[in-house]
């Protein structure tokens, strides 16, 4: 499915990604519209392929995120609490910002959801706050999103329990810190070896793992392992 998606446009991208069943919500489909590829990304945004944002960093395909929002949607609801580990260019945590978001159903009014971004490298950090700050600021304005410069493989224990984590990068197993970090009932998604899988923590604390699909990752790692 990968590369096949490309687009000249934002909403091509989304179109062709619909089109081939790798965006089946349309509630994915509506955040991908909202948040546009290009202010995240300025090589080839729309593009479906992982492209360089710097420090040996990328930005996942879109047909990665779109996988990762679909499988996630259950709990990307408004008012819940998101981890986003590696969050590069602040792309897909603008995703996640759009669906927790504060939400008016049947006149009932829905909280504020929240967004913790997290990246070990601090210009990375200082880049997704700017590229937010600048599509939606109001994410910023609110509350809904924040970003801390902190190691990937501890998470952000401070605002925990998370009811989704996402991880952006490749581990040889899901680290301890992140599935204690998870709340009941929560989801993650992380790429662990080569395989991208999703973990659901259920009523009883217990974990269940489920292999999604083959995939190719950065690793997560330090700091200065990375940038070397």
């Amino acid at each position: 499915m990968a590369y096949f998606c490309s687009g000249k446009t934002n909403n091509e991208l989304i179109a062709k990604l619909k089109a081939t069943g790798i965006i089946s919500n349309d509630k994915v489909a509506d955040a991908m519209r909202t948040v546009d590829r290009a202010k995240y990304c300025t090589i080839h945004p729309y593009h479906d392929s992982p492209q360089p944002i710097g420090f040996n960093a990328t930005i996942s395909a879109p047909h990665m995120h779109a996988i990762a929002l679909e499988v996630l949607l259950p709990n990307l609801k408004p008012g819940a609490k998101v981890l986003d580990v590696g969050c590069g260019s602040g792309y897909l945590t603008s995703c996640f910002a759009s669906l927790v978001f504060l939400a008016f159903i049947h006149f009932q009014v829905y909280p504020n959801g929240k967004v913790i971004g997290i990246d070990h490298i601090p210009e990375l950090v200082q880049l997704c706050q700017y590229n937010v700050n600048s599509d939606h600021p109001e994410y910023i304005n609110e509350g809904v999103v924040h970003f801390y410069e902190a190691d990937g493989r501890e998470g952000y224990a401070n605002e925990a329990p998370y009811d989704v984590i996402h991880v952006g990068a490749s581990s040889r197993t899901a680290p301890v810190a992140l599935l204690e970090q998870l709340a009941v009932n929560g989801l993650m998604v992380i790429p662990i070896t080569h395989t991208f899988t999703l973990i659901h923590k259920n009523e009883q604390g217990k974990l269940e793992e489920k292999p999604l699909m083959s995939v190719r990752y950065v690793g997560l790692t330090s700091r200065d392992e990375q940038i070397q």
